[in-house]
Formats: structure tokens, sequence, C-alpha cells
């Protein structure tokens, strides 16, 4: 089977969650880039690791690349893509999104018409048609121009992976579901520790905690574009990568994962969205301040994105709301947080520095990823009565 180059793009700072979770997929990794992770995989590779990223914002089929700093040279790199290996003569083909850093060409819709036309010469020539109907599936294309560096793929997933089909309710600020999960995959947790969220709005955060402790994959239950590309890839493909994912399940697993939040309407929006994720037995849903937290069990976790204050009128509320999430925290023998936020006052007002902070993207929002750390609890030990 023919292996291509796959590029998975992900959140601007999470290059190496995404990374690690593709080589532990099984595949080799050729490049790590800015906001995108490069890897080598086959007809296979497309539909397991669509189904089974958690972190990625999707999968594209590396069609090629090429320098070019003029729209003529665009023009020629494009014409000579070997694009009808993946459309078929009815193919419905578009520049769905070009993006250009640091590059002679800048405009976004002159590089997609150009690119298209580029495209439909090359099919004439292919096809030796004069007109394509386009009545047929749709191939999606997505460009990067780095420093006159073109890059072009074919996007096999179309809506992006971050939509796992559960949350249709949602939080005013919600936090997208593929990046709540590298979020989590940055931090120690496992399904043995406690996780609370204190301010879980619609129930991101816990929901995908409890997919990954039951070892869900997160697109089982969506559909993908490349499902229609029958002309290059079989069905069979996409139904092995479902039966395999569904046989990883582990619906045995005990875990103790908690969702507050202090609007009530937004408990019950968590809880439907969870039901819907097929995890609702494995989070306890609350109406809950955050003043309120509380926990008996040692050594668990917070793991939460608070408000950041985005509105005026918020802004001014936001000094006491950290203060009490540092005094909550601080009242919480042993326990480790993580926040999310973009409130740069965050750790003045919590009333102690973060052992880690990272930058991250959430779109076009800088955004920090707070970790403060507990002690690690004391490793097991097995007794002869046990």
């Amino acid at each position: 089977m023919k292996t291509y180059e796959l590029i998975a793009p992900c959140h601007f700072g999470l290059e190496s969650v995404l990374k690690r979770e593709i080589m532990d997929l099984g595949y080799e990794v050729s490049e790590v880039e800015d906001g995108r992770v490069t890897f080598l995989g086959d007809h296979e590779a497309l539909a397991r690791v669509n189904i089974g990223s958690r972190t990625a914002e999707r999968i594209l089929v590396k069609l090629g690349s090429f320098h070019a700093e003029t729209f003529e040279e665009l023009f020629q790199g494009t014409k000579a893509l070997p694009i009808e290996e993946w459309i078929p003569k009815d193919g419905r083909f578009w520049v769905a999104k070009a993006a250009s850093v640091k590059s002679a060409l800048f405009s976004p819709s002159d590089i997609q018409s150009i690119m298209k036309k580029a495209m439909v010469e090359h099919l004439k020539d292919i096809y030796k048609k004069e007109w394509f109907d386009e009545s047929g599936a749709d191939y999606p294309i997505r460009v990067f121009i780095k420093k006159d560096e073109v890059t072009v793929g074919l996007d096999t997933t179309g809506e992006s992976l971050h939509k796992r089909g559960y949350r249709k309710l949602t939080a005013k600020a919600p936090i997208a579901e593929n990046l709540a999960a590298a979020l989590i995959m940055l931090t120690p947790w496992h399904a043995d520790r406690v996780l609370v969220d204190p301010f879980c709005g619609s129930g991101t955060f816990p929901i995908e905690a409890a997919l990954m402790a039951a070892n869900i994959a997160p697109g089982m239950n969506r559909k993908f574009m490349a499902e229609k590309w029958t002309n290059v890839i079989s069905d069979s493909f996409w139904k092995d990568a479902r039966e395999e994912a569904a046989d990883m399940i582990d619906r045995s697993v005990k875990c103790d994962i908690q969702a507050y939040d202090l609007d009530p309407e937004m408990t019950k929006i968590a809880r439907a969205n969870a039901e819907l994720a097929g995890v609702k037995d494995m989070i306890h849903f609350q109406t809950r301040s955050v003043a309120d937290l509380s926990h008996p069990k040692k050594y668990g976790f917070i793991i939460t994105n608070p408000p950041y204050g985005e509105r005026l009128e918020e802004k001014a509320e936001l000094p006491e709301l950290y203060k009490t999430i540092g005094e909550r925290y601080a009242a919480l023998d042993s326990w480790s947080m993580f926040m999310i936020t973009s409130y740069e006052d965050a750790e003045k007002y919590i009333g102690r520095k973060a052992d880690k902070n990272r930058k991250i993207y959430n779109g076009m929002l800088k955004t920090y990823f707070y970790s403060f750390m507990g002690p690690r609890p004391p490793k097991r030990t097995r007794s002869n009565d046990q």
C-alpha cells in the first residue's frame, strides 16, 4: 500500500503533544513545525488518525510543495501537482483556505483563485475535458505559504476534528475539544486520580478526561470528508478503524471526575453533552461555586478554564475570583492545579507562582496554561495479606 506524507495541524504551542500522540498510534513523524506535524502513513492511517486523534485539527494529504514568489510561479507549481491521483473527473475541488506568513504572495483570495485555475488546467490535460461539472464528492484543498515555500494539502477530515459530535450546547466561551484534550495530556493526570473542574461550562474538560479514561476514540461517532472518496479509499479502512476503536473501549474503568458550575443551566448543558458522549455515568455534575470547592481525597487535580474577563463588565470581578481560586486550592492538601487563562494577573491573585507557564494560542487569543504542582503520591506497596 502506498505511503503518503500526511499533515496534522494543531494549536500553536501543542505540537509536542500531537507528535507523541501520532507516534503512539504507530506512525513515523517526519517533521514538526509551528502549528503542524507531518508524518508518514497510508490509507489505513488516514482512517485511524482521523478517528483516534484527540489533539489534531484535521488530517491533510500532502499533494506537494514548491517555491513561489510570483503568481506565475504559483500557477505553474500548482499545475504540476499530481492531483488526479485523488480527484476524479466529477470531483468538486476548491482551495478552502490559504494562509501566508513572511511571503511575497499574501492575498488569500488571489492565491485561492490562481490555484483553482491551475488545477483546472492540469485536469483538462489529464482527463481531456474542457468543462468539469464537479457533481461528485468534495475535495477541499488547504495551502500554507511560509517564506515563499508553498505546501498544498488535501483535507481528508472536513469539519474540524475538535467537533466530536457530543457538544450540541455550549457555554459563552467554550474551549475547543481538541485543545482541552491536549491540555489534559500535558498534565500527569490518570484515571485513578481525582479530577475536578470548578468552571465546567459545557463540560469539555471532564468529558474529554472521561473519554481518555475509558479509551473511547473521539471520532468514533462522526463522519469524515474522505469517507466519500470511494475512488481512492475503500470503505473497509473506515470500518476496520471503527471496529478497532470499539474493541479498545474499557467501560470497566473506575474514576472520580467532578464537574461544577455556578450556573445551573450550564450544569444541565454539561450533563446533556456528557450523555451524548456516552460518559455521563463517569462524571459527577453539580451546581456549585468555586468558593465551595473542597474534597476529602489527597493528590487530586484541578483542570479548568476559568473566566478570562474578556468583557469589560467581568474584568473588575477577576481579582476576587482568582483570589478565591487560590484560597480553595491552598486548602486542598497535596493537590495539583492546571488552568488556561488569558488573565495576566492570575498568579498574583492566586497567591503563588506557577511551576510551569506555557503560552498557548486559543484561536487568535494568547492564553497561558499554568501548572501548579502538588507533591507526588507515595508509591503503592503490596502487603502479603492483599
